[in-house]
């Protein structure tokens, strides 16, 4: 259950409470544990949760991410958490992307409009926003220390062997939903990617002992 006062949107509820845990296969359960036992001895110790969810551009995967964590950290009660993300380069929140999460139930409000919009991005009536906007990982939006660095795609989990500031890197990567930009199956391959990612980090959150 949602803490009291911080309940989500109910579709976002629903959607959370259908994801299933059997998708996930022993190998990906092996990934992940990696990201409990992280979160897990942060909780233990009552010490702030920080998050970076990294990426090349910034637009897809590392959003939807973020998104999902802060979100489902707030679904399972865990306290001091703070989910961010950022890319090797900045470059724009994809609008697939965002519709994604709308579509999903989430709240998303245009903050700024350019070449690299500012999002208001609400999982919940009373829940403080989502920040959402294209960012290098170490901008200084993003936590310089303390914080544990989950590379969402390979080439930035390559490219990136070290993430200055980051108690622990963790790969937890994620197929391109950009393979299928203008294509008819757009919609339907970001919703799955943002499915599988939701129910990995549900998974995740749904570990962790509070006491």
């Amino acid at each position: 259950m949602s803490v009291a006062g911080n309940e989500l949107f109910p579709e976002i509820e629903t959607i959370i409470k259908n994801l299933d845990f059997h998708s996930i296969s022993a190998d990906r359960k092996k990934l992940l544990q990696s990201l409990v036992d992280y979160i897990q001895d942060k909780v233990m110790h009552n010490k702030a949760l920080r998050i970076n969810f990294i990426c090349t551009h910034n637009s897809r995967r590392s959003h939807l991410s973020q998104v999902w964590a802060q979100t489902l950290a707030t679904k399972y009660g865990i306290p001091n958490v703070n989910c961010y993300s950022g890319g090797t380069e900045a470059t724009a929140l994809f609008p697939m992307a965002a519709k994604t999460l709308k579509n999903q139930g989430f709240e998303i409000s245009t903050l700024s409009e350019g070449n690299n919009p500012v999002y208001s991005i609400k999982y919940g009536e009373n829940t403080p926003p989502v920040i959402g906007f294209s960012k290098t990982y170490d901008d200084t939006f993003n936590p310089k220390s303390d914080f544990a660095a989950i590379m969402s795609c390979s080439q930035a989990d390559a490219g990136c062997p070290f993430i200055a500031g980051a108690e622990k890197r963790i790969p937890i990567t994620y197929d391109d939903p950009k393979a299928f930009d203008d294509t008819p199956h757009q919609a339907e391959k970001y919703l799955e990617r943002s499915l599988q990612i939701a129910t990995e980090l549900s998974f995740v959150f749904s570990k962790i002992k509070l006491e």
